[in-house]
């Protein structure tokens, strides 16, 4: 009995004396939120160029830097999907026209080395879209009137593989004397490229085939209102329809889309009731949960205007809120939806709005850029 109690001594002894067990809870710090643009610009001097934007609202940072300079008016700018490769052009004229070019982007300071520059196989090329196999590049060449494709070795050098000629005019002698390709988009399948061409008032639709040497062909050409200017256009988040936006009436035309081919649907009006003056529609964006739609109208308007969409499938305007400057070329939206960024190449600017993910309505903050003709906004943090 004593061995016993003399066992139990010893371990509750033991139990007592040895060292303490403890779990040190080390607090984490939440990485800030933060949001990475690049832009392009229209150039005064040698040292402007591409620019890149980082936000960070939960830090109060906005801050704009120029990354590559020496380019005269790199209006477009897109990158691939891991933005190490970046594409943009100079809107110039000239023999034969402007310049396509291609970079190396370095993520961790975001600096851009050249790797290649082609002739872009027209007048003022306005435009830049990227194949779903980021194998090809093609352009619209807005005073030239004609698109270009470009094959991209996997270094990232370009080889020109086709241009096409855009031949017409519209009612507008003006504006619409000959053709002014604006756009050339890709749709979701990657199988056809859409373009939109503001100087003969049409959408054309190209079969996109990469196996051979001219890879676009022509399958239809669908005409807008005499007058509209078909400006960029975008698709809704099923693919099943296309919005158009219409510079010169600034309007957006909304279309069926199947197996290539557009049905119109429904039209709207950018403009607020009773207003009189000069328009510019610009730009047109999805928001990224697909429920809204975004557009930017310029000239004596300067705004931009919300549309949802009800279950039966009718677009209804939602606001349409002063864009915050003058000349709201280009806008886009962070990747959550929950800010939408403003270029203005008037007023030299970039404004930044919340967005209400419930009504898409827009509020602008107080955070503002200041940067040199921004025309375009290309988001590297999908």
């Amino acid at each position: 009995m004593n061995s016993i109690k003399t066992l139990c001594a010893a371990l509750l002894l033991a139990a007592c004396s040895s060292p303490k067990q403890e779990t040190e809870v080390i607090a984490s710090t939440p990485t800030p939120l933060s949001y990475e643009f690049l832009i392009g610009t229209y150039t005064d001097s040698p040292i402007q160029g591409i620019n890149h934007l980082y936000f960070s609202p939960s830090e109060n940072i906005l801050r704009v830097e120029t990354i590559a300079g020496g380019i005269a008016n790199p209006s477009f700018v897109i990158a691939s999907k891991d933005g190490k490769r970046v594409f943009s052009l100079e809107e110039e004229s000239g023999t034969p026209g402007g310049q396509v070019l291609s970079f190396a982007r370095n993520p961790e300071d975001n600096s851009l080395t050249l790797i290649d520059q082609k002739k872009s196989g027209g007048d003022h090329p306005c435009h830049i879209s990227i194949s779903p196999n980021e194998d090809y590049v093609i352009l619209g060449n807005y005073t030239g009137g004609s698109l270009s494709v470009f094959k991209v070795s996997s270094d990232g050098m370009l080889e020109h593989a086709q241009t096409i000629q855009h031949k017409g005019k519209s009612v507008n002698p003006q504006r619409q004397e000959k053709p002014h390709v604006h756009s050339t988009t890709f749709d979701p399948a990657g199988k056809q490229v859409l373009v939109a061409d503001l100087g003969t008032d049409k959408i054309y639709v190209y079969d996109f085939d990469d196996s051979l040497a001219e890879p676009l062909r022509l399958s239809g050409e669908f005409p807008v209102t005499p007058g509209d200017g078909p400006r960029h256009l975008t698709f809704s988040a099923d693919g099943k329809e296309v919005l158009v936006v219409e510079e010169m009436t600034a309007s957006l035309d909304v279309f069926a889309y199947e197996n290539g081919i557009l049905t119109p649907k429904q039209r709207l009006s950018l403009l607020a009731e009773g207003f009189e003056g000069k328009v510019g529609a610009a730009e047109i964006r999805l928001s990224p949960d697909g429920k809204q739609v975004y557009v930017s109208n310029r000239g004596d308007a300067n705004t931009i205007s919300v549309f949802g969409k009800r279950p039966s499938g009718e677009y209804v305007p939602v606001q349409n809120i002063s864009s915050g400057g003058l000349m709201p070329r280009n806008f886009n939206l962070t990747a959550d939806g929950k800010f939408l960024l403003v270029a203005h190449q008037a007023s030299n600017d970039i404004v930044i709005f919340e967005r209400d993910s419930f009504t898409g309505k827009l509020t602008q903050t107080l955070w503002k850029a200041a940067v040199n003709k921004p025309v375009y906004l290309f988001r590297l943090d999908d």
